[in-house]
């Protein structure tokens, strides 16, 4: 009898190391929205999670970033970008030893397309052009490379109210011959008019470029950035830090334009995202 109830003991104590183990990884999730457009941007969320350890997910070899959402509910924004084929994606979950898959349907889309006549300087560029234009490349990849703690509180917005010029993922051909994607989205303004910060965050980058004219790109963590082109001046600095809605520039005409408006762009994980898609997520 005595070695009957250490053998019940021994069988008891795999049990409730086993429920245990198993409801203290157990979590459900889900993805919304489950289907978007190429350059569209989603959210992953976690609820249920029995353990405080943040969850990983991955898509395609891009990891995303988890923040708490409250008790046992964790949140992650993450993307895909335009060269994306329609069809089911796959994104991995886990965490701990617990895993799972959700499913991410990409419709087939169709983007415009738009003739544009620029000077033929800010298209075919000289040799000291193009050399500025390669510096500033890698300066903003290193930028948009830098995963930062989260800083975002909420929706975010966009930083002017006013009628869409050109939409994301618009094929433009310049000047008949040079052809480029629109990666950003341009809102029409008059010069001067307030540019607002579209969520809270560190700004990164307050200077004149080639391409964009007076440029601001603010860190909102996480890997999420908001870049701000064309400005006619600045309203912040590098090293602000800045509330959703606070005025950080005026529109303007610089850089690489034909006339007064916003170029509006939003990047995640160093994929360019659709700002209207970014905007409209429940955050």
């Amino acid at each position: 009898m005595k070695i009957n109830n250490t053998i019940l003991s021994f069988f008891v104590s795999v049990l409730l190391f086993f429920f245990t183990h198993i409801s203290a990884h157990a979590f459900q999730v889900e993805v919304s929205p489950y289907e978007i457009s190429p350059g569209d941007a989603f959210i992953i969320k976690v609820t249920d999670a029995k353990i405080s350890l943040l969850p990983d997910a991955s898509l395609n070899g891009k990891t995303f970033y988890f923040s708490s959402c409250g008790e046992g509910c964790f949140i992650a924004v993450g993307a895909v970008g335009l060269e994306t084929k329609p069809g089911v994606c796959t994104i991995q979950v886990s965490i701990g030893e617990k895993k799972t898959n959700l499913d991410l349907a990409v419709r087939d889309t169709r983007f415009p397309t738009q003739q544009l006549t620029l000077p033929r300087e800010k298209v075919f560029l000289s040799r000291a052009d193009l050399k500025r234009v390669e510096s500033e490349d890698e300066r903003l990849k290193t930028i948009f490379e830098t995963i930062s703690d989260r800083l975002w509180k909420g929706k975010f917005m966009l930083p002017l109210k006013n009628d869409i010029s050109t939409k994301f993922g618009t094929k433009r051909i310049i000047n008949k011959k040079k052809v480029s994607i629109h990666k950003g989205m341009d809102i029409k303004g008059k010069k001067g008019e307030e540019v607002k910060a579209s969520n809270s965050g560190r700004v990164v980058l307050a200077e004149e470029l080639f391409f964009g004219g007076n440029t601001v790109i603010i860190d909102h963590g996480h890997g999420i950035y908001t870049i701000y082109m064309h400005l006619s001046r600045f309203n912040i600095k590098p090293e602000d830090i800045v509330l959703k809605g606070d005025v950080i520039g005026f529109v303007g005409s610089t850089g690489r334009s034909s006339n007064s408006h916003l170029h509006f762009g939003v990047k995640v994980i160093n994929i360019n995202v659709n700002p209207v898609s970014f905007a409209g997520l429940g955050l």
